[in-house]
């Protein structure tokens, strides 16, 4: 089964990604690109892009409800680390459907992490 985010893409392309200046510092322990950010205010950044009339990440890669995905995901920001799926842990995300729904996806359900076999765990390996 797929992940649903990379089909997706709409978070990357709807919300203001703003986070403290220091995750771009190394440092300080910060991994995010610093080039792929521009000042807010003394204390923020965000990801270029996200503050257009239409944004959009730079860090985003692909198409939005096709095939999409974080150029940087490995050293995204921490905000972009808290933006969950909806149900992907057995919980609703605002967020989630808040993008999906823009982009004109319909939001996740419970069943859209049902792996399509029917089995609930991985299949066990064939003995010899």
């Amino acid at each position: 089964m797929a992940h649903p985010c990379l089909s997706c893409g709409a978070c990357c392309a709807f919300f203001r990604i703003a986070f403290h200046w220091s995750e771009t510092d190394p440092f300080l322990g910060g991994t995010v690109p610093a080039e792929l950010t521009e000042r807010l205010d003394p204390h923020r950044v965000v990801m270029r892009g996200t503050q257009a009339r239409q944004p959009r990440c730079v860090a985003l890669k692909g198409t939005i409800g096709e095939a999409a995905y974080c150029g940087i995901h490995t050293i995204k920001p921490s905000v972009c680390r808290e933006v969950e799926p909806s149900w992907e842990f057995g919980r609703h995300s605002p967020q989630c459907d808040k993008g999906r729904i823009a982009y004109g996806l319909r939001p996740l359900t419970p069943e859209d992490w049902l792996d399509p076999s029917g089995d609930s765990a991985p299949p066990l390996p064939q003995s010899a």
